[in-house]
């Protein structure tokens, strides 16, 4: 794909944003209390990237509060949002979709605990789906592929598209024969869930990031046509911390084509978050 056909209409499909703090404090009540990570930031990456457009994930550490969120969405066209609901939260699901809200994210992973403080659990995400399917919003959910098992009728059960972060938390150790892994191919290649491309978390403790690279491959093989990229920047409890740029360049190395570069990158991302 040509440079400029990336700043025409590309897309980063899974960042944060923290602050400023003076203005947008943190809930009180959090789990981690992580370092400024402001939208011109975020911009400027952007824009390094070759990318035109982003999607904000609102973070636990704001709990119930969507300001800053609903700010930047406000502020710049070219983003989109996924806010963090719980049944019964002050923020109203109708009119968030005019807002330039997308999704609402939720959370189910094995060997967590509890979740994070201000994130929503996969019994918010049964209680809200048919408000969410409603409202024209799509769920996304953080989670593994070790937890995929025990929810996958679920999903395709409910009225909403799923979005799948962090390319469902593959265990790059247990191979892409792996049950878990298997189960989230079968439901890529359903059509009822979406599945961001972003490797190197499940990728830290693997002595070559080149490992991730079969399972980008199976997902490509299994649909192409339900997969987008995202960064994860500010990459939260990371270090080192990894360069957004080179990530990206990852994901278009392990690409079987620039057709496929060209789907994940525009035509995908326009059809779930335009």
């Amino acid at each position: 794909m040509s440079t400029a056909l990336q700043a025409a209409a590309g897309w980063d499909c899974h960042a944060h944003l923290f602050g400023p703090y003076d203005r947008f404090p943190l809930a009180p009540e959090r789990s981690y209390t992580p370092p400024e990570a402001i939208v011109s930031q975020y911009l400027a990456l952007l824009a390094r990237l070759g990318l035109a457009n982003g999607v904000l994930v609102h973070p636990s550490a704001y709990g119930e509060d969507h300001s800053l969120l609903l700010h930047a969405l406000a502020a710049q066209p070219g983003l989109r949002g996924v806010v963090v609901v719980q049944p019964g939260s002050r923020l109203p699901l109708t009119g968030l979709h005019g807002q330039g809200v997308r999704g609402a994210r939720f959370s189910h992973r094995s060997g967590a605990g509890t979740n994070f403080a201000g994130s929503a659990s996969f019994d918010d995400l049964h209680a809200l789906a048919p408000a969410l399917a409603d409202a024209g919003l799509h769920a996304e959910l953080w989670t593994d592929c070790q937890a995929l098992a025990g929810i996958a009728a679920e999903l395709k059960a409910l009225p909403v598209p799923v979005v799948i972060d962090h390319m469902g938390g593959f265990d790059v150790g247990a191979g892409v024969d792996d049950p878990g892994f298997r189960v989230l191919l079968d439901l890529l290649a359903s059509g009822r869930v979406w599945v961001k491309l972003c490797a190197y978390r499940n990728l830290l403790n693997a002595p070559d990031w080149q490992a991730g690279q079969p399972f980008q491959q199976k997902m490509i093989e299994a649909n192409p046509e339900r997969l987008v990229w995202g960064s994860d920047w500010p990459h939260l409890r990371v270090t080192p911390v990894p360069d957004a740029a080179q990530l990206l360049a990852l994901f278009k190395r392990w690409a079987d084509s620039e057709a496929t570069v060209r789907r994940v990158l525009v035509t995908n991302p326009e059809a779930l978050y335009r």
